[in-house]
């Protein structure tokens, strides 16, 4: 599947704003994003004010990024969320991106970017209610318990992780960081929902 591999640091400076894809670089004072808020290019500081369509189109591209998904995966995300008769298709559209695994693995501390959750799953480290999960855009549900294979326990990565708990887990994922393992209690809501969005702009771009 294709994705993005170029510097990160350089999205989060050309959306103004950090979207924390770089893991604990961004909680320092080596953060790009402080240190150069301006965006990428030697035009960067000259860039004119953004019309209506290019303020839609930032924030679509915000929310891509900050998940980590292609443009076709992104407009099927909408596409599906935009068919649901019941909800606002703004908060619809996040809250299926909010339960992509690798999105739940970072969330619940098990990784310290959603990148690095994204490799975590595709390597085969993570189990769903028991059974392999290798898939990063795996949707969950509540209920399912998501927790590090046995196999995996003993590697240094999940060591550490199992001694650091910092990171503010959200109230509708419960986390035991002893036995690396999580549970979705239930369904996000908007104030859960940490990304730096307006999504009712991209509501507005994909219905222009």
């Amino acid at each position: 599947m294709a994705r993005y591999t170029g510097p990160v640091c350089k999205l989060c400076r050309r959306e103004g704003t950090k979207l924390y894809l770089k893991g604990e670089k961004c909680f320092t004072d080596k953060c790009p994003v402080a240190r150069r808020p301006v965006p990428p290019g030697q035009h960067g500081q000259g860039r004119r004010k953004l019309s209506e369509y290019g303020v839609q189109l930032r924030e679509k591209q915000k929310a891509r990024r900050t998940y980590g998904v292609m443009e076709g995966q992104f407009a099927r995300y909408f596409e599906k969320a935009s068919k649901k008769k019941q909800g606002v298709t703004g908060e619809i559209l996040l809250q299926a991106l909010e339960r992509r695994l690798d999105n739940v693995v970072y969330r619940l501390g098990l990784a310290s970017s959603r990148a690095e959750a994204r490799q975590l799953v595709r390597h085969n480290h993570f189990q769903v209610n028991g059974r392999r999960v290798n898939i990063p855009s795996f949707s969950v549900k509540p209920g399912d318990v998501i927790e590090v294979r046995e196999s995996s326990r003993q590697k240094p990565r999940f060591k550490q992780m199992a001694q650091v708990t910092s990171r503010l887990v959200p109230a509708w994922l419960e986390v035991n960081s002893e036995a690396l393992r999580g549970t979705v209690l239930r369904l996000p809501n908007r104030d859960e929902i940490d990304a730096p969005v307006q999504e009712q702009l991209i509501v507005e771009w994909y219905s222009r």
